[in-house]
């Protein structure tokens, strides 16, 4: 399995608190015992994200212009 790293954008599957279900795209700002603290990118808000919570995620690829 892949390992995340501070400053990878990754798209996650992500159950919150309430038991809600979302997608979305973060970038890796730090780590801190159990808790991943990104930006999302959707929002663009600073956030902390439970890693028993995250259900999926995968590495965003950038894409390069020619």
């Amino acid at each position: 399995m892949m390992k995340m790293n501070v400053g990878q954008t990754i798209e996650i599957i992500y159950k919150d608190k309430a038991g809600k279900i979302t997608q979305r795209k973060i970038e890796i700002v730090g780590f801190r015992d159990d808790r991943i603290r990104a930006t999302c990118l959707t929002t663009g808000a600073l956030r902390v994200f439970l890693e028993a919570n995250i259900l999926a995620w995968q590495l965003v690829r950038e894409k390069r212009h020619a």
